[in-house]
């Protein structure tokens, strides 16, 4: 049982690290319940400690990344467009991946612009709040990239610690 939760975990923290690009999944709390799992075996001792810390700081970046673009796009002098604009750019990016890792970048870009163009009738307006947007979505996608990472590393670290309680059959 503790390979099948060791496994289910592993493939968790990899979904997390995608979903800290793709708006569907949610990266950081998919993170979470990878580590949670590693935590339910019966080679890891259990740490409420550490796994109550680590999901407040999932949970608080889970909500931070509904509040940072906003707040980009807000400061900038964007709209609800210009946000939806960039998700569409994203989801365009990842279905068609015409121009690679640059897509992930490019096409939010134009999908906020176009999304503020629609809503706007002054085009520099809706430059500067799809710079705003768009700045505000790559901060959190960053923000939730870095979590996921550290997650998967803290894993990796753990599940490596108890390599010889986790794979009996494999010791010396």
């Amino acid at each position: 049982m503790d390979i099948v939760l060791l496994l289910l975990g592993f493939v968790l923290m990899l979904l997390g690290i995608l979903g800290s690009f793709l708006p569907v999944l949610p990266g950081t709390p998919v993170s979470w319940v990878g580590l949670f799992l590693l935590y339910l075996t019966k080679a890891v001792p259990n740490d409420w400690w550490f796994l109550g810390i680590t999901l407040f700081i999932a949970l608080l970046v889970f909500a931070m990344d509904y509040i940072i673009p906003a707040m980009g796009t807000k400061k900038f002098g964007g709209t609800r467009a210009g946000m939806i604009g960039t998700t569409i750019g994203l989801v365009i990016a990842i279905v068609f991946p015409v121009l690679g890792i640059l897509g992930i970048i490019i096409w939010p870009f134009i999908g906020a612009f176009l999304g503020e163009l629609l809503n706007k009738a002054d085009q520099q307006s809706a430059l500067k709040a799809a710079f705003g947007s768009f700045i505000g979505f790559l901060t959190g996608t960053f923000l939730k990239f870095v979590v996921t990472v550290i997650f998967f590393g803290l894993f990796i670290s753990t599940a490596w610690e108890y390599r010889s309680a986790l794979f009996p059959y494999f010791n010396d």
